[in-house]
């Protein structure tokens, strides 16, 4: 049976504490690392059958009220607890796992008030992209509180050449995604412009 649910949706906002903030468009660096977390994470999630992923065209209403269009969602074949509004873009719950990645006037709500908010609701993995930067910095979902759980940066081979080998050899390249049990995706495949096997 599908619950009744009604709820405003506005494709120009946010929702934090009843207070409502704009949502800019994503610029194309943006877009592009949102492109290739679903060409990574998406279709890994998809051929295995483990669940769906989303970008920020979707309102997502979180149990405590808060609404949020993130830039980035999974949501685990296994979330019973997630109902889907087809009809108005709308997810109501808590998806598995959400990527915020930075822009100029969202970055201070990301790492603030929205990390808090993910991780009040429950969301097990929340991803920070810096597109500037080409870094990712991981959070996962511990007893309640998020922990640290990496911070994952895009080399170039210049910049790798330049470090003394003893540091170039404890460089990460991949990032494992915790809630699919530790599916690997190479960091240059979320910031380049093609994806390699």
């Amino acid at each position: 049976m599908t619950p009744e649910i009604f709820c405003e949706v506005n494709d120009d906002y946010e929702t934090i504490g009843g207070e409502k903030f704009m949502a800019p468009s994503p610029g194309w660096g943006h877009v592009n690392v949102t492109t290739n977390l679903i060409a990574t994470i998406g279709v890994y999630a998809k051929i295995n059958k483990l669940g769906v992923v989303a970008p920020d065209n979707f309102d997502v209403h979180f149990p405590d009220g808060s609404l949020f269009k993130p830039d980035f969602i999974f949501v685990s074949s296994a979330n019973e607890k997630l109902y889907v509004d087809q009809k108005r873009n709308t997810l109501h719950g808590v998806p598995d796992m959400v990527a915020e990645i930075f822009s100029r006037s969202t970055m201070k709500r990301d790492i603030g008030i929205k990390k808090d908010i993910y991780e009040r609701n429950g969301v097990r993995e929340y991803w920070m992209i810096d597109p500037w930067r080409e870094t990712v910095e991981v959070y996962l979902l511990r007893d309640g509180k998020f922990e640290f759980g990496g911070l994952y940066q895009n080399w170039s081979e210049d910049e790798l050449l330049r470090l003394p080998e003893e540091e170039r050899a404890e460089i990460k390249f991949e990032i494992p995604v915790a809630v699919l049990d530790g599916f690997k995706v190479k960091i240059k495949n979320i910031f380049g412009w093609y994806i390699e096997p």
